[in-house]
């Protein structure tokens, strides 16, 4: 796991091009206490205009965990688009674990939408070579 520390985020200097740069390298970013609140100051807007402001780590947690929690964070992307996808599991999950995580995804969807199940269409069941089964 690679770490930047306060004097290599100075060395940035609000540099739009190599703050986007580090934006599109990572998929996600933690920083400590002391150093999240120097970040907007450091860095400037350009992680949070990508939607990638660090997650704050304290010093009682486990760093393992908070990996493992934010790689199993999915993130609904609300704009124009009529149309989205999302993974709900993998090979390795069981049935259960499967279900219970499209029907939290789903809802949690849901709950964002303006007239909730009104503006769900349908939704659909890929597996990664199967064919869609509709669902709703």
């Amino acid at each position: 796991m690679e770490y930047m520390d306060v004097e290599s985020l100075k060395k940035l200097n609000k540099n739009k091009k190599l703050v986007k740069k580090l934006a599109k390298k990572y998929h996600a970013f933690l920083a400590s206490e002391a150093v999240i609140k120097q970040i907007p100051r450091l860095l400037g807007p350009g992680l949070n205009k990508a939607g990638k402001f660090p997650t704050l780590v304290t010093h009682q947690e486990s760093l393992e965990n908070k990996v493992n929690e934010i790689k199993a964070t999915v993130k609904f992307q609300l704009k124009k688009v009529l149309c989205m996808g999302v993974a709900v599991g993998n090979v390795g999950m069981e049935e259960k674990q499967v279900f219970q995580n499209v029907q939290m995804s789903v809802n949690f969807l849901v709950s964002l939408l303006k007239k909730n199940w009104q503006n769900v269409r349908c939704l659909y069941l890929k597996t990664t070579m199967g064919k869609p089964v509709r669902v709703f």
